[in-house]
């Protein structure tokens, strides 16, 4: 097992990555102060992964509870049946939620935790790549409004993440390839050699292989880890964490969050935010950013991954309205994170105007 640290004084929380963790009941004794946990997780992961976990907690009062799988379901109203489960269970201040599924479970089961009793532990079991490399580590809870992703949530720090590597040997390749998405977006924002160990080893991670998904996983949670530890509230540098995700956004909220996965809308936005990086450079009094060879080379790799390259066509005008809601929005004026280099993110709201109007017809048509 490899173990990372968020360094957040006395709120600071282990990060345990490797195979067969869910049955290790002394890790699980070691992060769970109380002895009263509620299992939260999806009808899904709930058949391929419950019975183990109850193992690691086999010396822990539990009680579960599945909510329906999918991004659309997370809503204001699953948090409240988390806390009715939860009120049902008698889980006190002393007790936890523990969250065993992907962005989804967590982001809901987390939110739920932040707020039940004014604020509870939970620790978080993610079982996709996505949640794994992202989602898990940083504390964001929260859930999603018809007007848009994430609108409604609270910080609220884990007492640990729990990686165990085997979850992901029994994912669809489609959610694997989802998850890729934020992998590529932590290197492209921190580590440009990092991107070149994805570019020369991305046959290995599709296949599962376990010391290359460990060193993936490790290597992006040390780089989120890093950023959210100097910034734990995105008050500046965390929001470069969300490189591709504005534009991203706005498709899940076109889409009714129905037809694209996160890590699906991720990659386009991760090209949308390179090809306004290029203007922007190309715009820029002697030239600055990255180049054409830059986009090209980012392209290929989210090619490689099977993810998609193309938004759906809903327009640069629904685009842009979907993107002023998002929550780094400031004066009215949408900051964006854009790239200096491959493994160079910067948050900016100096781009000419022209060139976002260019970017979003590019992407998702006139």
């Amino acid at each position: 097992m490899r173990q990372l640290t968020i360094d957040l004084g006395a709120r600071s929380y282990p990060i345990c990555i490797g195979e067969g963790l869910l049955a290790q009941a002394e890790l699980f004794a070691r992060v769970l102060r109380g002895r009263s946990v509620l299992v939260v997780t999806d009808e899904t992961v709930r058949d391929l992964h419950l019975d183990r976990l109850l193992q690691g907690l086999r010396d822990t009062k539990v009680a579960t509870m599945s909510l329906a799988a999918g991004e659309r379901h997370k809503t204001i109203a699953s948090v409240e049946s988390v806390c009715n489960a939860l009120a049902a269970a008698r889980v006190n201040r002393d007790g936890a939620v523990v969250a065993l599924g992907g962005g989804v479970v967590g982001d809901i089961a987390g939110f739920a935790a932040a707020t039940y009793q004014r604020g509870i532990d939970y620790v978080q079991v993610p079982t996709t790549l996505l949640a794994q490399v992202d989602s898990s580590v940083g504390g964001k809870t929260g859930v999603n409004l018809p007007a848009g992703k994430n609108l409604v949530g609270a910080f609220h720090q884990p007492r640990a993440v729990v990686s165990d590597i085997a979850t992901l040997r029994t994912l669809p390749a489609r959610q694997l390839r989802a998850g890729l998405a934020e992998v590529i977006k932590c290197a492209l924002i921190a580590d440009a050699a990092f991107f070149a160990w994805l570019e020369a080893n991305l046959a290995t991670l599709l296949a599962c292989d376990a010391a290359a998904l460990e060193h993936a996983i490790a290597r992006c949670c040390e780089i989120k880890a890093g950023i959210v530890s100097r910034d734990e509230r995105e008050q500046g540098e965390r929001a470069l964490l969300n490189l591709g995700h504005t534009f991203g956004h706005a498709i899940e909220t076109a889409t009714g969050y129905e037809d694209w996965l996160h890590g699906e809308a991720v990659a386009v936005g991760l090209l949308a935010a390179a090809s306004l990086s290029q203007r922007m450079g190309a715009s820029a009094a002697g030239g600055s950013g990255i180049g054409a060879a830059d986009v090209k080379r980012i392209r290929a790799l989210l090619e490689r991954a099977g993810l998609p390259v193309e938004a759906p066509r809903i327009g640069s005008r629904r685009a842009l309205e979907l993107m002023q809601l998002d929550k780094k929005v400031q004066a009215g004026r949408i900051r964006l994170v854009v790239l200096r280099a491959i493994g160079a993110a910067v948050l900016s709201d100096d781009y000419p105007d022209h060139a976002l109007a260019a970017t979003l017809q590019e992407h998702f048509g006139a």
